[in-house]
């Protein structure tokens, strides 16, 4: 699959609050969060902890292991996570109080995610669909916008489950993640549909959605990959 790298044209990404869509232009934009104040996040309705790792570029097996969690690695709305190294021990504490003392919320957002965990191998590959890459990666820039056609298939780059499909990340409209192994993490933005959902297990080149232009203002596919929670250039590792 044939990829063109294009002179980066001036576009405009959204960034939707409420009502009203704010466009700025994609070079401003940071797709990783800052840590917020006191380095604490607390859960939302349908996040995962996968979606909060990915949002402050971190390592989710970090993220777990700070906050006492295990594999699935279920985490329930209203839940405070340390996203912080200097709040491993309190938040285990915290965690070991809500165990014992309950009542714990089973219905857990990632509890949907099965207990065993990819493990696939990821030397090889491919592009997750045709176009021309209108923004190239680079230091202030996660990942790869690659431009196309409304409605043409997006796929899985390589093998592994689907640990989070959904909109709560607004600069990235509708988004899939999928987890290879423990190492490699791949996503894929702006959807205008989906056709996995979480926990789902895909194979290299499966059509997992159709492009879209949600949370920016054309059809594109933003991807990214990132290995233990750190962006990489995914056309350093995407097939030729």
């Amino acid at each position: 699959m044939r990829i063109m790298l294009a002179t980066v044209l001036p576009f405009f990404f959204s960034a939707c609050s409420d009502r009203t869509a704010h466009f700025a232009p994609v070079t401003e934009l940071s797709f990783i969060d800052p840590i917020p104040n006191g380095g604490v996040h607390r859960v939302n309705q349908g996040e995962s902890l996968y979606e909060v790792a990915w949002r402050y570029g971190l390592d989710f097996r970090q993220v777990a292991l700070r906050n006492n969690i295990a594999v699935p690695y279920a985490i329930y709305p209203g839940q405070t996570l340390y996203v912080t190294s200097n709040q491993v021990q309190k938040q285990r504490a915290d965690n070991r109080q809500v165990q014992l003392n309950g009542p714990q919320p089973i219905v857990a957002i990632s509890s949907r995610v099965s207990d065993r965990e990819p493990n696939f191998v990821t030397k090889k590959w491919v592009w997750p669909t045709k176009g021309v890459i209108i923004h190239p990666y680079s230091a202030s820039f996660k990942g790869i916008n690659i431009a196309g056609m409304l409605n043409q298939p997006i796929y899985a780059a390589a093998a592994g489950k689907v640990v989070y499909c959904g909109d709560g990340l607004k600069r990235y409209g509708q988004l899939i993640i999928i987890k290879h192994n423990n190492l490699y993490l791949s996503a894929y933005a702006h959807n205008n549909a989906a056709f996995v959902k979480e926990g789902d297990w895909v194979i290299q080149g499966q059509k997992i959605a159709v492009m879209g232009n949600s949370g920016t203002d054309r059809a594109m596919l933003h991807f990214e990959i990132r290995r233990a929670g750190r962006p990489v250039n995914p056309t350093t590792l995407l097939r030729s």
